[in-house]
């Protein structure tokens, strides 16, 4: 079966890291959906979290390689339902004098912010589960996307849980 992992790894905070990790999954063929790295609370590790769809084989496999990586501390996939997981979008949208009061509807319902506003343009920011951003994507298109960036996810384990070497 076809499931969304998510897998979260702490790995040393230098030069080439990111591309070992990246490269692991170029190398068997496998496709990241999402990719976030930043220093964590300690500026000697990184965190990357990878989202990916796969089969438990799959996912199995590519812990198995990740943990052989020589900059690679930690790996942990993260269980569904003991995870926070978010990501963030920014979107242009065309400022039009008649479909504005609609757009401020969309903004408002999803609790999203207008972080610019010109005569011409709209920049929205959202912050929520991937479900959520596409619904306000969806409502959006309509009026006209003139631009978006979207993060990766970001995740951290519920309770005291803690991805550390």
């Amino acid at each position: 079966m076809n499931e969304r992992y998510v897998i979260s790894i702490l790995v040393a905070n230098h030069a080439g890291v990111l591309s070992r990790v990246s490269g692991m999954f170029t190398r068997r063929g496998f496709n990241i959906d999402t990719l976030t790295v930043g220093e964590t609370e300690s500026s000697e590790f990184s965190r990357i979290t990878i989202s990916m769809h796969g089969d438990k084989a799959v996912c199995d496999q590519i812990v198995h390689q990740l943990e052989k990586i020589y900059d690679v501390k930690k790996v942990k996939v993260m269980a569904r339902d003991e995870t926070v997981i978010r990501e963030v979008l920014l979107i242009k949208i065309a400022n039009d004098a008649d479909k504005r009061q609609d757009i401020m509807s969309v903004v408002d319902v999803f609790r999203a912010k207008i972080t610019d506003y010109s005569p011409n343009a709209l920049i929205i920011e959202i912050r929520g589960v991937s479900s959520k951003i596409n619904a306000f994507i969806e409502l959006l298109e309509p009026y006209g996307i003139l631009e978006m960036c979207r993060t990766g996810l970001v995740a951290l384990e519920r309770g005291d849980g803690c991805l550390k070497d």
